[in-house]
């Protein structure tokens, strides 16, 4: 098992209210978002 890290980032609260909404739309975590977005930009940078 990979071991896990605390990330804490500091954001104004309209992004946090959008993200936050996003979250609520589509029944998921704002870490389970996030970890896949950053999925997603290793991807991204593989195509490249």
């Amino acid at each position: 098992m990979k071991a896990e890290r605390k990330l804490t980032i500091r954001i104004p609260q309209e992004e946090l209210d959008l993200l936050e909404s996003y979250c609520e739309q589509v029944s998921r975590t704002k870490t389970d978002v996030m970890r896949e977005f950053i999925r997603g930009l290793s991807r991204e940078s593989q195509q490249k």
